[in-house]
């Protein structure tokens, strides 16, 4: 008797708690709400950009999700082109790490049939093919990120890697790889 009335206390309280609790977001509603912010700042998700060279834009290890570097190509070419402090500024560079993040989210979205379905970005790489002296790496990448938490709020604030490098595939001004965790 005392087991059933313990049992029953328990259900009690614990039907009583799920009405307490707020539901999570569905990837659906997730994906709903990251399309309205997109729309609202302008941006269309273009056709997927094909790897340059042998390797896949995304691959999943458990929670975790990797996209390869991507570049700032539209429609097949490069966009951003040439070193950053001498061909390129620092606001066109940042506008280059912007698009590489969306070419990032197009190859997300692709793999994981919706960009609802990322809890959080967790790791954002920022190679700026600098010139020798050029010290802004930083403020490129802030592009990149500012994008991001743009997109999606809190969960778009990741740590991050941002290095001057001699030179970018197809000569790139930048290139951006990232990780994010799925649900």
């Amino acid at each position: 008797m005392r087991r059933a009335i313990v049992t029953i206390l328990f259900f009690s309280i614990f039907v009583c708690c799920q009405g307490c609790k707020s539901s999570p977001a569905t990837p659906s509603s997730m994906d709903d709400k990251i399309s309205a912010k997109l729309h609202e700042l302008g941006i269309v998700l273009p056709e997927i950009t094909r790897p340059v060279a042998t390797y896949v834009n995304v691959v999943k290890s458990g929670k975790l999700v990797f996209v390869a570097g991507q570049l700032p190509i539209r429609s097949g070419r490069v966009l951003y082109a040439g070193k950053v402090g001498r061909d390129i500024d620092i606001a066109q560079a940042e506008r280059a790490a912007q698009l590489c993040v969306i070419n990032a989210l197009v190859a997300l979205k692709a793999e994981l049939g919706s960009l609802g379905r990322i809890r959080r970005v967790v790791r954002v790489e920022v190679f700026v093919n600098s010139t020798e002296g050029f010290t802004g790496q930083s403020q490129v990448a802030n592009g990149a990120s500012m994008l991001l938490q743009q997109v999606f709020g809190e969960a778009g604030k990741h740590v991050r890697i941002a290095v001057g490098v001699a030179d970018l595939p197809l000569n790139a001004a930048v290139e951006v790889a990232m990780i994010v965790e799925r649900r």
